[in-house]
């Protein structure tokens, strides 16, 4: 009995894989890219300088002369990219799908390691709602993006930034999508007392809110708004008189942002502005401070940077494409007086205006990109007032920065 039977089960199992494989397939995908720099002054730039995001202040040594004066460049390849889309069987009515992307772009200061770039689970009722689940690009990156040459992708003016999240997505009708999010914090990480940990959101309990809504009526038109919430806990704990207190503190503070992209023939013209708060995560300007310390319990209150952010994109072409791109950041400050210049939390805080002009050309053939681009930036660095949070005295600062770019795509 147990030679009939076996063989039997074995066949099931087999014949059950086979027809598991043949619900699935399976697009794989990626581009090997290489990134030829040359900056005219040390910047704030992660990845070894491959993110860009804007110049350093200066840095005078005992002879007046600036440290941060000094002219770099490199040649990399490490953000060269690997990823699967997965499409598979129905569930119910939905279609199920999958993605898993990577590059070597590292983790934690440990570039050219393999590191999860998006890795995602989504079932959609197509044309009427869509459930996500994993690492993905954040509600606030969009589907209206700059068409740049630089890595940083528009960055500190677009919101740069994939984390785990919980999505739904909801069209009441064909040209309207209305978006609702939970997110987590893993790679891009808000700044605090720790520096940048991702304790302020665990310990918060309470995910980043997006909600959301696009409507493209056609003929080549988008347009939309969004709002986002953050509610961190900086701190659990104070030492007071050389005695550890537990404390329950919270800084929790908003963002709204509106954006619209237009295609017409060869030309795009997009653009987004945004009245952000607390998105240094987000590799843009931003934070918050103390604005009181409780003496007896050490417990502090906070009070959030507001900064006025927006940018501007015009490209014409396709095999060969001219692009404008134009950033610009304000810093408004804070809502309430801060007790100290060095209980401040974020990046860039001491910037109180910060504007970028990028221009680029490419030449772009099937699986081929070859480009060049050049990108002075120029921020105005000052003192931080206590009164208001705004920087004040402010000299500028400015950067050349000049890229080659080569991209083979697969």
């Amino acid at each position: 009995m147990k030679r009939i039977l076996w063989p039997l089960v074995a066949l099931f199992a087999s014949t059950f894989a086979v027809a598991q494989k043949r619900a699935f397939s399976y697009d794989f995908y990626g581009f090997v890219r290489g990134d030829l720099f040359y900056n005219s002054r040390a910047n704030q730039a992660p990845i070894d300088g491959n993110f860009y995001l804007f110049p350093l202040d200066r840095d005078p040594d005992p002879n007046g002369e600036d440290l941060n004066a000094t002219p770099n460049g490199s040649f990399y390849s490490f953000t060269t990219r690997l990823g699967l889309d997965v499409k598979g069987p129905r569930v119910g009515t939905a279609t199920s799908a999958a993605k898993i992307e990577v590059d070597f772009g590292g983790f934690s200061g440990n570039h050219y390691l393999l590191r999860i770039r998006q890795a995602y689970a989504a079932l959609a009722w197509e044309g009427k709602q869509e459930v996500l689940a994993g690492v993905t690009w954040h509600p606030l990156f969009g589907d209206v993006v700059p068409d740049v040459l630089n890595l940083s992708t528009g960055a500190p003016f677009q919101p740069f930034n994939r984390s785990p999240q919980i999505r739904y997505r909801f069209w009441p009708a064909p040209a309207i999508r209305l978006t609702a999010a939970a997110v987590w914090q893993l790679q891009y990480l808000s700044n605090g007392p720790l520096g940048a940990s991702e304790d302020y959101i665990k310990n918060s309990l309470v995910p980043e809110i997006f909600l959301g809504a696009d409507v493209t009526p056609g003929e080549g038109l988008t347009y939309g708004v969004g709002a986002h919430l953050i509610s961190l806990k900086p701190r659990t704990e104070a030492v007071v008189g050389g005695e550890t207190f537990r404390v329950k503190e919270r800084m929790t503070t908003y963002t709204i942002g509106a954006h619209a992209k237009l295609r017409r023939g060869q030309w795009m013209v997009a653009a987004k502005t945004f009245f952000a708060s607390g998105l240094d995560h987000l590799a843009m300007l931003g934070g918050f401070g103390v604005k009181s310390v409780d003496e007896a319990s050490g417990q502090w209150r906070y009070t959030p940077f507001r900064h006025s952010t927006s940018w501007l994109n015009v490209t014409y072409g396709t095999k060969w494409k001219a692009g404008f791109f134009l950033g610009y950041s304000k810093n408004l400050g804070t809502d309430d007086a801060l007790v100290s210049p060095d209980r401040v939390y974020g990046m860039g805080l001491d910037i109180d205006q910060l504007l970028t002009c990028n221009l680029h050309f490419s030449y772009n053939l099937p699986h081929w990109q070859l480009g060049l681009e050049y990108c002075p930036a120029t921020a105005f660095y000052g003192e931080t007032d206590l009164s208001s949070g705004r920087p004040r005295n402010t000299h500028a600062v400015t950067n050349h920065r000049v890229l080659g770019l080569l991209m083979y795509y697969f």
